[in-house]
Order: structure tokens, then sequence, then C-alpha cells
């Protein structure tokens, strides 16, 4: 409990120790009020002076304004222990709810602890200065000791070590970094000692964008916590004139017809009607329940923008997807050498020595297959062939690589190959050495993650791309895709996505998973948004309404659960609270409640919703 929460439980227990005293005194008349006035008054000082402020601003119509009227009112009418008595549990209902949000927002507590305090700056003597990370300017050299945050993002320069991503990505195997590694701010240096040339300013890195996204998601509304702010609002004055239509109406009823007016009674009922009317549970309950799905994603590595989105996101039965870094790796590896006579290594190494000037992603592929740099003195008379590939001399022999037009071209056959990728014909003096395929792997996890989004309860998955229609064809059907549309410009993915949405069922809502850069017209395009492994990626953060800040596509499905849990917890607190409230109310009105059945209908419905609200929270499992 933090230090208001505590002051808040002393003055509940002090004042419910002084009821409780009071009842047991034989004390009547002046005397009696004004010993219950004292716990009274320690219970409910700040109630009636927000109430008071509420009415001097002409803004009287609130839960405080509510609550001074009935419980001033029941102590008029001699009633003392049934004033403490609604006050006492209302401030309990209030703890309740405080102590709800502080648990909300220590679910994210780890998210929000990743804002680094200070940066160590490498000068220009080799002497490390602590400073303001927001002092820092781009290109600087800063050192991130084990156990440090990394305040800003960059590049290693120097140094390996470990990073604990947990508290951005919601992974817990840590991952490896070393010279060249892109780091991102908000990661736990765990190991060794690096040296990192920054690459933003900290206004611009990860960490400040990922806590600014967070902070501001409750700031855009669903369409449930517009429907109870604009209730609440209509709602409110209604019951209050209501109550003043009960306390006066049946009076002057009953004088009509000649009968005693029981003014007091009517009061009485009023008062009852008053307290039982008041919104807390819908005004509290919905958007805390919204604030603990949002801070329970956060904690799994889902940044949902908002409650508008969430109640979106819980709407998704069509899910379509980019191929090339959402369920692909999106790098190119050599995945095996055929029909050469050759050992595969020195068929990869003829290669990667020919490629070793070229910056092409195939040609790095090579490169990386062959396991280090190439030795360009073996190289010479490197001559390009546009559109086919290269010719070089490795060794004094002739390497020719490229497509099967360089082949024949120099009067080699081709062999095709029976698999599903790149593939990368050799010649070496001009003769057929074989071929090497090339393949962009499926991610581990892809095919898992189509199959829980269907049981997620999503109809149909879509798969759009830019690549080869037999590649395309190839990755849908090992996933199990039901449809794929390839050879895609960003354009006509807009086109096939509006096409899609006109395809859908009432209530029903499309969602696009892309890598959040050359994606981004069809994020923004689609009813929801999600970019897929977007740390770091401004145009993600940007563009999408969802933000997965790591690769695993199995976190589409989850998020889209999270959504649906948090929404089920929504209509269970509408319905709960307005079906109890609607009930106690005729009963008050006809005199069948009394004010302990109204504290049960305010407290009790708002203390049951909070602690229904805050299992929004409890998504790890999902």
């Amino acid at each position: 409990m933090n230090k208001k929460q505590k002051k808040m439980l002393l003055r509940i227990l002090l004042s419910a120790a002084l009821m409780g005293i009071l009842l047991l005194l034989p004390v009547e008349g002046w005397l009696r009020f004004a010993l219950f006035m004292i716990p009274y008054l320690i219970i409910g000082y700040d109630i009636l002076i927000d109430a008071g402020k509420g009415i001097m601003n002409a803004q009287p119509f609130d839960e405080n304004f509510l609550m001074a009227v009935a419980t001033v009112g029941a102590i008029a009418l001699g009633e003392y222990t049934e004033g403490v008595a609604v006050m006492l549990f209302y401030q309990i209902g209030e703890l309740f709810q405080s102590y709800a949000v502080g648990k909300s927002r220590r679910s994210i507590g780890a998210l929000m602890d990743i804002r680094p305090d200070s940066a160590n700056l490498l000068g220009e003597d080799g002497e490390l200065h602590e400073v303001d990370p927001d002092e820092v300017e781009v290109g600087s050299v800063i050192v991130v000791r084990p156990g440090e945050k990394v305040p800003i993002d960059g590049v290693i320069v120097k140094g390996v070590s470990s990073l604990d991503t947990a508290a951005l990505t919601g992974e817990s195997i840590p991952r490896e970094a070393k010279e060249g590694s892109e780091v991102i701010s908000g990661c736990i240096n765990l190991t060794g000692l690096i040296e990192i040339r920054t690459t933003k300013a900290f206004g611009e890195s990860t960490v400040s964008k990922i806590l600014d996204l967070v902070e501001n998601a409750t700031s855009r509304k669903s369409k449930s916590e517009n429907f109870i702010s604009k209730f609440a609002r209509i709602y409110t004055p209604a019951v209050c004139f209501g109550a003043l239509a009960l306390f006066l109406l049946p009076p002057l009823v009953n004088l009509l017809f000649g009968r005693e007016a029981l003014f007091s009674v009517w009061l009485y009922r009023a008062l009852t009607f008053l307290v039982i009317s008041c919104p807390c549970a819908l005004v509290i309950s919905i958007p805390l329940s919204f604030f603990a799905g949002i801070g329970g994603a956060s904690a799994q590595g889902v940044l949902i923008k908002g409650s508008n989105y969430m109640e979106t996101l819980s709407q998704v039965r069509t899910v379509v997807m980019d191929k090339t870094g959402t369920l692909t790796q999106g790098n190119f590896e050599v995945s095996g050498v055929h029909h050469s006579a050759l050992e595969d290594d020195k068929l990869i190494e003829y290669a990667a020595h020919a490629e070793a000037y070229s910056s092409h992603p195939i040609s790095r592929s090579l490169i990386r297959a062959y396991g280090r740099e190439p030795d360009i003195s073996r190289v010479c008379d490197v001559r390009e062939e546009s559109g086919r590939g290269v010719i070089a001399k490795v060794d004094g022999r002739e390497v020719a690589v490229g497509n099967a037009k360089l082949m024949r071209s120099l009067g080699c056959e081709p062999i095709d190959c029976s698999h599903v990728g790149t593939i990368v014909h050799m010649a070496i003096d001009g003769a057929y050495a074989g071929h090497i395929l090339i393949e962009d792997l499926v991610k581990d996890g892809a095919r898992e993650a189509v199959e829980e989004l269907r049981r997620a309860g999503v109809r149909k998955i879509v798969m759009l791309t830019g690549d080869v229609r037999t590649v395309a064809e190839d990755v849908a059907e090992r996933l199990g895709i039901d449809e794929v549309k390839s050879e895609l410009l960003p354009a006509d993915k807009v086109g096939a996505v509006e096409t899609l949405l006109e395809q859908e069922r009432a209530g029903e809502k499309l969602a696009f998973v892309g890598d959040g850069i050359n994606d981004a017209p069809v994020l923004a395009r689609a009813d929801i948004g999600i970019a897929m492994g977007a740390l770091g990626s401004d145009a993600a953060i940007e563009a999408a309404d969802v933000v997965l800040m790591d690769d695993d596509p199995r976190k589409i499905a989850k998020s889209i659960r999270i959504s649906r849990k948090c929404l089920r917890i929504v209509k269970e607190n509408i319905w709960f609270a307005i079906g109890v409230k609607l009930l106690c109310l005729a009963l008050g009105a006809l005199g069948l409640a009394g004010m302990w059945t109204a504290i049960f209908a305010d407290v009790g419905v708002m203390v049951l919703a909070v602690l229904n609200a805050i299992r929004a929270l409890n998504v790890k499992r999902l």
C-alpha cells in the first residue's frame, strides 16, 4: 500500500472502532448525535468537501454529491448508524478500487521501470561522465556496465554480453550481443562491459516511444467506456430528480386523498434510492478492466495503444499476414547444395569469393554460409552480368554464379531443382558445377501460430506477399494458410485488404499483421494493424494499433485472447452492475429495501466489479 492508502485504511479502522463503541453506549439525544458525528467526519470529510466543490463549480451530479446528500439526510432523520455505515463502506470500496489500480500499475511496473536515469558517456579524454540521457548526442559512445539498463538505441562497437529483454518482450531467455549487434534502449546488460555508439537521440529511442505509448493508451477510449461516460452524465442527474420525485410526489398524493403525508418515510426511501443509484461500479470498473487488460498485455510483450483497439481486436475473425519477416525469418539462408561433383563447402567457398564485392542479400547469404569474410586477394577479373549474375576468377579458375540464363549464355545446361526457393546455378571453367538452394526459412512457431489463431476463433487466414507464386504457395501449404496472394506491390496489398474488408460479416473485424515498415499503408487501412517484431521500428510503432515487441508469431493469437478476456469482463461488470441496481432501485422505491441493502447495491457491487476487473491482469496462461 502507498502512503495515501495507508492513511485511508487508518481512517476506516478508527471510524469503524468508534462506531462499534458508540453502538454499545446508552446515550441519546444531542449527545448521541455529537458522538456519531466524530466517526462520520473522520471517514467522510473529504467526500463532503468534494461534494461542496462540485456544487460551487456547477457540476454537482457525481458520486460525492449522492453520498453526501444520502448520509446527511439519514443523519437528519436520526439514522446515525446507517449514515456513518454508508460513508464507511463507500470509503472501503474506494480503497479497494485504489488498491486495484495500484495492482494494475505494478503489473506494468517492470515495463515502466525501463526508463534509464543516466548514461555513461565516454569522453574524448577516455574518461566516463555520468550524464542525463537527453544530453547524449547521436553518434556518441556510451558505456553500459553489467546490471545496467541500455539507455539509448545504438550499435555495439566493443564488447560481448547477454541482454535481458524481458521487460520489453516478455521473453525470459537472454539475447546474445557482440560487436556490430544493434541494441535497443530498455534492455538490461547482464554479463560483459559493452560500448555502444548511439544511433538515436534519447527522445526518439525505443524506450521513450514505448513508454509514451503505454502512458497514453488510456486516452483512446472504447465504445464501452464512451457509453459509460455518457450514461453516467445522464443517469446521475436523472436519479437525483427521481429521488426528489420519490420524496415529494407520494406524500402530496396522500394529502390530496386525505391521508397522512408520511414525509419522513418517503424521505428515507428517497435517500435509500440515492445510495443505491450511485454509478460507482460502472464508472470505476469499466476503465479499470481496460487498464488492467492493457497492463497485462504489455507485461507479455504486447502493446495495445488504447481500449478502442482492445475492443476492435476482440472482434477479429479474419487475419491477413505478410510473409517475409512475419511468417518467415526475412533472412536468406543456404539450405542445400545439389548436383555438384565438388564438396558442398568447396562450392560455397567459390560462390562466396565470386560474390565478395556484392551487397545483394543473396550474395550476403552465400558469404554467411561460407562462415568468414572472403579473401579478396584470391579474386580478380570480376564481371557482373546484368540480370544474370557474376563471373570472376577465383584462384585462377573462372567461376560463374547466377541464374539459368547466365548458364545458358556460357553453353552450360542448368539442372532444375525439385525444391522451392531461390536457385543459384554455378559453372567452373565453363562446366556446370551444380546449384545452391537459398530459402527464406519459416519461423519457429509459425505453424503453431496459425493453429492457435484457429483455436482463438479466427475463421479465415490469408497471406499476402511480393514473393513469387511457387515460394508463396509452398509456405502457405506448409503452414496451413487458407488463401495466398503473391507477387504483390504495396499498393496491391492495400487493394487485396480492401476486397477482404468488403467480404466481412457484420460485427467482425480484419487484422493485418506486417513488419511495420513497408507494410505501413496496409496496417493503416485494416480494421486493426498489428506490427510484428517491431522493436526499434519507428514506422511500426507509428502505423500499427498493436505492437508485438518480439518476433514470435504466436503472440498474434495471444493478443486476441487477451482482448476477448478483457471485453468479457467488461460486459460481465456492465450487466451485473446494471441488473443489481435496477432490482434494488425497484425494491427501495417500494420500501422493501433499506439503507443496508443500499450499501450492498452501491459498495458491494462496486467491490465485486473491481475484483472482477483485476482478473484482466491475469493473461500469462492465455
